[in-house]
């Protein structure tokens, strides 16, 4: 179904403009569903993926919904060392980021044992390493251009393990850490910090998923499936970036294990190994 956001001008008009925006994981899914919305609202865009033509769709499609200026930089994230370049990049399009949305990832399907560690290490360098070096890179800047806010997608997986997931969890609480970090050693450099937390939100991240040996998953898993829509979610997340609030669930009924994590621990441990996982 195509969502119409010629109409979401006046739903979402924040006190200041949000000035320029850089998406990564922009060509599908949450990061361009938020990109729509942002650009309904004049933010001048960046957006990063590695699909070149898909990021030109949206590209077109957020300079028809009123962005400002919509950029595009692909880039593969697990190549590492190119990240400064691309960061750099990315300031000289507009000469400074008011935002930084770190949204790119991808996921697991096997288990620990079987997973080769080559998956394990890409997993971490796109879900983890790639955001580090881009907001290092970035970081210096923005405190000298009086501040700004980094949004960072984690997951519900960074909150427990889960099976199958282990690589991918892994990555989503080390997020927790170092970026809980900078907000506590930044907060005063007016530096704010979103946590983006996903429950189930119907996109390709199942379907890009990595199997034991690196191969793509290739399906659209039940609970994937039968997750939110990517733009019901993109409201609540441009919302909670507004607001520069610490942390936002996205998601369904499946939050709840967040909240049992938290004051029933013992009870979380024994749900999650009843897991059915897929």
């Amino acid at each position: 179904m195509t969502t119409d956001y010629s109409d979401k001008r006046t739903q979402y008009s924040p006190s200041n403009k949000w000035g320029s925006i850089w998406i990564t994981g922009a060509s599908s899914g949450i990061g361009e569903a938020c990109a729509y919305l942002f650009a309904t609202e004049g933010a001048k865009l960046i957006l990063t993926a590695t699909r070149e033509k898909q990021l030109e769709k949206v590209r077109d499609k957020c300079m028809e919904l009123g962005a400002e200026k919509c950029e595009i930089l692909p880039c593969d994230l697990s190549e590492i060392d190119k990240l400064d370049a691309v960061a750099d990049k990315a300031l000289s399009f507009f000469g400074k980021i008011d935002v930084l949305f770190l949204n790119a990832g991808i996921s697991q399907r096997a288990k620990t044992i079987d997973t080769d560690f080559s998956v394990d290490k890409k997993i971490m360098d796109v879900n983890f390493f790639a955001p580090v070096k881009i907001a290092k890179r970035l970081l210096p800047k923005m405190i000298a251009n009086g501040g700004g806010t980094i949004a960072v997608t984690t997951s519900i997986s960074g909150r427990f393990g889960f099976p199958l997931r282990s690589a991918y969890a892994s990555s989503k609480f080390a997020l927790y850490g170092f970026f809980e970090t900078v907000h506590a050693e930044y907060y005063n450099d007016n530096i704010r910090v979103v946590m983006v937390c996903p429950g189930r939100v119907k996109t390709n991240i199942s379907y890009n998923a990595l199997e034991a040996d690196g191969t793509k998953h290739a399906q659209m898993d039940d609970g994937q499936a039968g997750g939110i829509s990517a733009e019901k979610a993109a409201k609540k997340i441009v919302k909670a970036i507004r607001k520069q609030k610490p942390e936002v669930l996205v998601g369904g009924k499946e939050l709840l294990m967040v909240y049992i994590k938290r004051f029933l621990p013992g009870l979380s441990r024994t749900l999650v190994r009843k897991v059915k996982a897929t």
